[in-house]
């Protein structure tokens, strides 16, 4: 929170993909303040993830993104994994992390598609 009572906007992103571009350029021109974190430089401590997924009132495997090489090259969708154990997994691979995440005080959301965006601001 900032010192005029506004709650700080957090967008948990990889600069290179393009409905994070999408959500980052519509903060932008929204002119809300808001951080940017690329998790790929400054990867989500498990406790924050854990935190960010009660938030988005979301289970670690509905957060997957399926469609990247390591999923498959885990096997992860022929396992039966904990949630715990998935949160590990995405710790240590963030290209298991479907993005981009916003955040907002007690509140954060999957910005796909990034029309979403609209639903925390």
């Amino acid at each position: 929170m900032y010192a005029d009572g506004t709650v700080k906007i957090l967008v948990y992103q990889k600069p290179t993909c393009t409905t994070c571009r999408k959500v980052y350029a519509a903060l932008k021109e929204s002119g809300v303040d808001f951080s940017a974190v690329d998790y790929y430089l400054d990867p989500i401590p498990k406790a924050k993830l854990n935190e960010l997924l009660r938030k988005m009132n979301m289970r670690p495997r509905d957060l997957l993104r399926t469609r990247e090489p390591i999923y498959k090259t885990l096997k992860i969708g022929e396992s039966n994994l904990t949630d715990d154990e998935i949160v590990d997994l995405m710790v240590q691979y963030p290209d298991l992390i479907e993005r981009p995440i916003v955040e907002k005080g007690s509140r954060a959301i999957l910005a796909r598609p990034a029309e979403r965006l609209k639903e925390i601001l």
